[in-house]
C-alpha cells in the first residue's frame, strides 16, 4: 500500500471477546499507573498505591512503570481494591516476539487491552519505518484478536513529523487493518505535535478504544503537563468527540508533576466529573 493511500480498511463487527472487562467498574475513568510510578517500585509499593488510587474514586487503572510484580500478585491486589485492570502498556518488542506469553498475562489479569507505549527506534527511519511498524503491529494485533484482545499504539510528538505531506501517525494507521491496530490517542503529545486533538479523534473514530487525557500549560513560556482541565486544552469538544467516536476508557496520566501526583490524579478526576464524565 502506498503511504498516502487514505485508510481503506472496513471495520467489520469483533469477534466475541473471550476475556470480558470486570462488571465492578461504573465508571468510564481510568488512572494510569506511570503517574504515580515512583510510588510503585515494589510490590508492597503498588499495593499501597493501589489502594490511595481507589481511595482517590478511580474504579479502573492502567498498568505502566510498575515494578516488577507477577500478574497474578498484581490481579490480587487490583481485585482486593476493586479495581478494574483495563489496559496495559507492553514494549512492542515483547508484543511482537512474546505474543503467546502476553495473551496469558492478560488472561491472568483479566484485561482485554494491550497498549504499545512507544514505537521502537528500529522502525523510526522516515515513511518506511512507519509502514514497517504498522505491518508488524498488524501481524502481533491479528494473533492478539484471535484470543480477544485488543492491540493499541500511544502516539508522542515524534510522529507528526510529516513525510511528503502525510503525518507519521497518519501513515502507520492508513497502512494497518483497524480490526488488528487501534488507537490510544495521547491529547497533550498531539497538541505538542502541532494537531489537533478533536480532529485526530474524528479522524480515528471507531478506532480509539483507550483515549489518554492528558492537559498542557505554559509556565515561563515552556509547555508543560497540567492536570485535565488545569491547562487549554479544549476539553468540552475533545470528549464531545471522544463520545462520539466510541471512546471506551478515557485514562489520565500526567508525565510529570508540579504537586503530589496522587493529588494530580485528584484534581483531574474532578474536573472530568464535572464536565460530564463518570
Amino acid at each position: 500500500m502506498d503511504v498516502a493511500t487514505p485508510n481503506c480498511y472496513i471495520l467489520e463487527p469483533s469477534n466475541t471477546w473471550l476475556i470480558e472487562d470486570p462488571a465492578m467498574a461504573r465508571s468510564v475513568i481510568a488512572a494510569q499507573l506511570y503517574t504515580v510510578r515512583e510510588f510503585a517500585r515494589t510490590p508492597s509499593d503498588i499495593a499501597r498505591t493501589l489502594a490511595r488510587v481507589r481511595a482517590i474514586g478511580y474504579e479502573a487503572v492502567q498498568t505502566s512503570g510498575l515494578g516488577p510484580i507477577e500478574p497474578r500478585e498484581l490481579r490480587r491486589i487490583a481485585d482486593g481494591e476493586g479495581l478494574t485492570i483495563c489496559a496495559t502498556h507492553v514494549p512492542f518488542e515483547r508484543v511482537r516476539d512474546e505474543t503467546d506469553a502476553i495473551v496469558e498475562e492478560h488472561a491472568t489479569l483479566n484485561c482485554r487491552h494491550v497498549a504499545v507505549p512507544l514505537m521502537p527506534q528500529e522502525y523510526r527511519t522516515g515513511a518506511d519505518g512507519f509502514v514497517r511498524f504498522a505491518r508488524d503491529a498488524e501481524a502481533a494485533g491479528r494473533k492478539l484478536a484471535s484470543a480477544g484482545l485488543t492491540l493499541s499504539y500511544h502516539n508522542h510528538r515524534f510522529e507528526f513529523q510529516r513525510y511528503d505531506g502525510s503525518p507519521g501517525l497518519g501513515i502507520l494507521f492508513s497502512n494497518c487493518d483497524p480490526r488488528y491496530v487501534k488507537a490510544e490517542l495521547d491529547t497533550y503529545w498531539v497538541q505538542a505535535g502541532g494537531a489537533d486533538p478533536v480532529a485526530w479523534i474524528d479522524r480515528l473514530h471507531n478506532r480509539i478504544a483507550l483515549l489518554h487525557l492528558k492537559d498542557m500549560t505554559v509556565i515561563d513560556d515552556q509547555a508543560t503537563f497540567a492536570e485535565v482541565g488545569e491547562g487549554n486544552l479544549n476539553w468540552p469538544e475533545i470528549l464531545k468527540a471522544a463520545r462520539a467516536a466510541g471512546v471506551e476508557w478515557y485514562i489520565v496520566e500526567q508525565d510529570l508533576c508540579r504537586r503530589d501526583p496522587f493529588e494530580s490524579l485528584q484534581v483531574s478526576l474532578r474536573n472530568l466529573r464535572s464536565m460530564g464524565l463518570h
